[in-house]
């Protein structure tokens, strides 16, 4: 029997919902060079305006390449030119969906493992629908899923400044919230009880992000075990972003929507630059459990 595993991963932030859509298009743009290098990252194919009924905003579609990024077990069953997945993203903030797939790379002949990919093709998932909403974490079921569903979604509430939430070898001292202060907007550091501080705080801007998590993987015998790696690593990837787009703040709260855009086309073509020279960067799989 086939199951969907989902998560409701809720994060906090001492931001104006406008504030966050310029931050974390930065932060994107930032982190995707820091992943990208020696074969492997981020590939942009697509970043476009979109238009569909009365949805409005902006379309992407990536290529993921990640080999060493991914656990050892998986390395060791996965073809080599497998491990390619490719992301489409409809960013119409405060909504965004996002949907990953893995896809049979042309260049593979192999007929064995052509049926294996196109077997993965049809049921491995992995789909990303964001509510961004001026509260504190507090709306119940706010993607409006029908109650049997609802009830088996597991609710992780993400802190941006808990160390104890971040993998020993994720953790940099000059993007932890808990330290870090802004120039511009004297923002942290975040101490303890700064969500309670916060709820207290009429002055100070405050959202939170609202990001369902829902995987499909079908697989026997490995479907349990990289469901619940995927929703770890997408915890780990989610509290990581959030704690450098905290941190960067000062460099992105005074650039506009149309600084931003053009800042994508110029990192579309230097990711294409990194990917191909150098040493491959960024995370690498926390565990190989």
């Amino acid at each position: 029997m086939m199951t969907v595993l989902s998560s409701l991963n809720v994060e906090i932030l001492l931001l104006l919902t406008f504030q966050y859509q310029v931050g974390q298009l930065y932060s994107v743009a930032e982190a995707s060079k820091n992943e990208t290098g020696g074969g492997e990252g981020i590939q942009v194919l697509i970043n476009e305006p979109y238009e569909k009924d009365d949805e409005k905003g902006q379309y992407t579609h990536k290529i993921y390449h990640l080999k060493s990024k991914v656990p050892g077990f998986v390395r060791m069953i996965a073809p080599e030119g497998s491990l390619v997945f490719h992301e489409k993203a409809w960013n119409a903030y405060p909504y965004c969906r996002t949907s990953r797939s893995h896809l049979v790379p042309r260049a593979v002949t192999v007929q064995g493992w052509s049926l294996m990919n196109e077997y993965m093709k049809d049921d491995f998932f992995i789909k990303i629908e964001t509510w961004h909403k001026p509260d504190l974490g507090t709306s119940e079921n706010v993607h409006n899923l029908d109650p049997n569903t609802w009830k088996s979604v597991e609710v992780v509430h993400i802190d941006i400044a808990d160390r104890t939430q971040v993998e020993p070898g994720d953790y940099k001292a000059d993007e932890d919230p808990a330290l870090f202060q802004s120039v511009k907007t004297k923002r942290g550091p975040l101490g303890p009880n700064w969500k309670k501080e916060l709820a207290t705080d009429e002055e100070c801007p405050k959202m939170c992000a609202y990001k369902l998590v829902t995987i499909k993987f079908k697989w026997w015998g490995l479907q349990n075990k990289v469901e619940n790696l995927i929703q770890k690593q997408e915890k780990r990837i989610f509290t990581n972003f959030h704690r450098q787009l905290f941190c960067w703040i000062d460099k992105w709260i005074d650039l506009t929507m149309e600084d931003i855009r053009r800042m994508e086309d110029e990192t579309q073509k230097e990711l294409e630059a990194l990917r191909n020279q150098g040493q491959v960067r960024g995370t690498s799989a926390a565990n190989d459990e």
